[in-house]
């Protein structure tokens, strides 16, 4: 066909006319892009993924059983569709998960005798399953205080625990509102850690750790009818590392270990809230105790998907969530809907919001690890293996935005869903904590709850969740979190009850927070101190 050159010229000119107008079609811009990725964060998305995390078919995903690692099958089918990278180095490439082992507890012959009187287990006292002492073992008792050695205070400075039954008690020191070990009216860590109280008295030679719960036999009473179910369940424990346990104890039966009455002990614990101690001389009954159990492994593993960053490549925000529940008992499956497939779903969103926000032009300048974790229900195990064993240095972590049951409305809330609780935001960084404060007045805006940030908080949640192994090692964290309510740790607790929206909103603010801490020109600023 023979075409006239002036349509030639004419097709060529319209050509690049159409060039020029797309090349001149603006590009997004950072925050059109944040703003696309938030609004990707849909309560639509998050019920589809929870109805599959909390379905019949994953058996609510006990630690190492069948229905735990089909969800983690799942979670890592997810994260690779969201074109999230494997983090996990093996003999054999790359690998989304972070295996492990534990080793599963439970209870054979346990008991204790004071002065050849029976002592029940469960009843006159109480022992998670990591206490180690296998064979009837008599010893001596002495009392160490609150068992704490610090600069400022020291329980050992006069009294030798070597092969003795060592009584402690919980808490810390104060005088005239201030703490003793911090010298400030901050607890210190030792306030909340028996496990540290233990670990000490175990290194000085202790041959077992006897804590005094509460003030009253009805303190010990009230902490055992709540733990009971729990405590006579099976138990896991690292299979690479021993964790220092103790029995717990009312303090009549402290008093008796003693040879004393409860009061004397109440005197003595009184006394050491005062800079000069008064002399306490206790005599100790025959005691003999025993913590009989057996043992199998359990293979688990976290699940790791990372979002490489392209400024600050090393330095590397952290994404929580425990996927792990408690399983069939009874023949009934404990669903774990709010606990925690709220957070794991959240996780989910988190990762397709930040892999749009790339694939629309802007990625991350720090690279952001999403990383639900196993275990939690067994004690925080999965992110106290990760924190052991980092994938990626500790130093190098900028931060952890951890998510534990958002999905329901607590008894405080009841007339309002739009709230989140906040805890541990000012704990190790004020920074953070005024990123987050801005993050949720310029997305979900909804009310941030600093109830259970209180460092006095009887719930110690700021303990209780996979942020505080962050915590521990002196990486800012936020653990977000919506209260517990009557489904908590019950078959009960199904995807029917979940509050979509809400989850939607809390999961945006974390993705807000997020983007902001990763995307900053300096790293996050840790600037306070215990």
């Amino acid at each position: 066909m023979n075409i006239p050159m002036k349509n030639i010229t004419y097709c060529i000119a319209s050509v690049a006319t159409c060039l020029l107008l797309i090349n001149a079609r603006p590009v997004p811009n950072e925050a059109e892009i944040k703003a696309s990725a938030i609004q990707s964060i849909t309560a639509k998305d998050l019920s589809e993924y929870l109805h599959i995390v909390a379905s019949d078919s994953m058996e609510g995903r006990a630690t190492g059983e069948r229905g735990q690692k089909k969800t983690a099958t799942y979670l890592a089918t997810k994260f690779k569709e969201f074109g999230l990278l494997p983090a996990v180095t093996t003999a054999t490439g790359k690998s989304y998960f972070q295996e492990f082992t534990l080793i599963e507890k439970k209870w054979g012959d346990v008991y204790m005798k004071v002065d050849k009187q029976n002592k029940v287990f469960l009843k006159d006292f109480y022992a998670y399953g990591d206490v180690c002492l296998p064979e009837e073992t008599s010893m001596k008792i002495v009392c160490a205080g609150y068992g704490i050695e610090s600069p400022r205070y020291n329980d050992y400075s006069s009294i030798n625990v070597k092969d003795k039954g060592v009584i402690i008690f919980t808490g810390e020191p104060f005088k005239d509102s201030l703490s003793l070990v911090t010298g400030t009216k901050k607890i210190s860590s030792w306030a909340n850690d028996w496990r540290a109280k233990s670990e000490l008295a175990y290194k000085k030679g202790a041959k077992a750790v006897f804590i005094i719960v509460g003030n009253s036999d009805k303190d010990f009473e009230a902490r055992l009818n709540a733990l009971k179910d729990h405590l006579n369940a099976p138990t896991m424990a690292f299979s690479h590392k021993k964790k220092a346990s103790a029995f717990f104890v009312p303090i009549s039966l402290a008093a008796q270990m003693l040879k004393t009455t409860p009061e004397a002990i109440a005197e003595y614990k009184k006394s050491l809230n005062q800079p000069v101690v008064a002399t306490y001389s206790f005599k100790s009954a025959k005691v003999l105790a025993k913590a009989g159990v057996t043992e199998r492994p359990v293979n688990t593993e976290n699940v790791l998907g990372i979002i490489e960053g392209s400024k600050y490549p090393e330095e590397i925000v952290v994404l929580t969530a425990h996927y792990d529940h408690l399983g069939i008992e009874n023949g009934k499956i404990y669903y774990g809907a709010d606990d925690d497939g709220s957070g794991t779903v959240a996780l989910l969103e988190l990762a397709q919001a930040f892999s749009q926000a790339k694939k629309d032009g802007f990625g991350p300048a720090r690279t952001i690890l999403f990383m639900p974790v196993t275990g939690e229900e067994r004690g925080l195990m999965g992110s106290e293996y990760y924190t052991d064993k980092p994938v990626f240095p500790l130093k190098n972590t900028v931060v952890d935005l951890n998510i534990d049951m958002i999905g329901r409305v607590d008894a405080a809330h009841v007339n309002n869903e739009e709230y989140v609780y906040i805890i541990g935001s000012n704990r190790l960084s004020t920074e953070l904590h005024t990123i987050s404060e801005n993050a949720n007045k310029a997305s979900a805006n909804i009310q941030l709850d600093y109830t259970y940030n209180s460092f006095d908080d009887p719930n110690r949640f700021y303990y209780r969740s996979d942020h505080y192994n962050f915590a521990k090692n002196n990486i800012p964290v936020i653990f977000y979190f919506s209260g517990v309510h009557e489904d908590y740790h019950k078959p009960t607790d199904t995807v029917d009850k979940i509050r979509f929206e809400k989850m939607a909103k809390i999961t945006q603010l974390v993705f807000a927070t997020a983007w902001e801490v990763a995307n900053m020109d300096h790293r996050l600023v840790v600037d306070v101190t215990e």
